[in-house]
């Protein structure tokens, strides 16, 4: 376990130690199955997860909000990343290509000022999540942990027009494995307000019922392991093809909300 022996330190205005924000909420178990294709299962609790952060991806600052589900795959409880928006365009499409990462642009405000916690996530010119509060102090810290994480890595084949009829390579889960200590970590409290977007249907693909937690939490981040988990049924995922720029989010075909 790790032990907490006092707040991050280090040069003043050093982007490696601010914190990630993390607030949890509860939805309806059947919007998380409806976004999950065939071969990903709902987790034990229908819970979203949003990752608000800034850390330097390689060596500059990469502001950015995760959003993902409780999902599981071959009886392993992880979680399902619907999309990672950034502000680092260099970055979006290798990680796309490379491990199903799925990435699109957004610019994201998160900053903190005394006990004063605030951020605001916006896309396209949708300001689609929205969270003010203040920290009320250090919290225990949490054991050393493996969080699993679960990414699409597809590709569609060549064709004019039209629906995805088949694949050049058919979908495959790719599992990200990361193992974590705790350096610090503070409960926030505050108001998680989603706001109605197109692009990030919030709230109406994974409506808030009631917010769960928020935490401001300083990661040790001790291993990372990425690798192909399995296929998916290529016919069952064929709804699934076609998304919101590079996220996870379900699209119109050929409508204005592709990518």
């Amino acid at each position: 376990m790790t032990t907490q022996t006092g707040a991050p330190q280090g040069n003043p205005g050093d982007i490696v130690n601010w914190p990630m924000l993390k607030i949890v909420y509860r939805t309806d178990p059947d919007k998380i199955a409806a976004l999950l294709p065939p071969g990903i299962e709902p987790g034990a609790k229908p819970n979203v997860t949003l990752t608000i952060y800034n850390y330097p991806v390689p060596d500059e600052p990469e502001y950015g909000i995760v959003t993902s589900v409780d999902a599981d795959f071959n009886g392993i409880a992880g979680e399902y990343t619907l999309g990672y928006g950034i502000d680092q365009e260099s970055a979006i499409f290798i990680s796309q290509q490379t491990n199903g990462q799925p990435k699109y642009p957004c610019t994201t405000e998160f900053y903190r000022l005394g006990p004063q916690v605030s951020a605001r996530c916006t896309h396209q010119g949708y300001t689609f999540v929205e969270f003010k509060g203040a920290s009320i102090g250090p919290v225990d810290p949490l054991p050393e942990f493996d969080h699993n994480e679960w990414w699409i890595k597809v590709s569609q084949a060549v064709c004019v027009g039209g629906p995805a009829t088949g694949y050049d390579f058919p979908p495959h889960v790719v599992h990200v494995r990361s193992r974590y200590g705790t350096a610090w970590r503070e409960e926030v409290k505050g108001e998680l307000v989603l706001r109605d977007s197109p692009w990030d249907p919030l709230t109406t693909l994974l409506p808030m019922r009631e917010q769960l937690s928020a935490h401001l939490w300083w990661p040790i981040f001790l291993d990372r392991e990425m690798k192909l988990a399995g296929k998916l049924d290529p016919e069952g995922f064929l709804p699934f093809v076609d998304t919101i720029s590079g996220s996870r989010w379900p699209g119109s075909n050929g409508g204005p909300r592709r990518g």
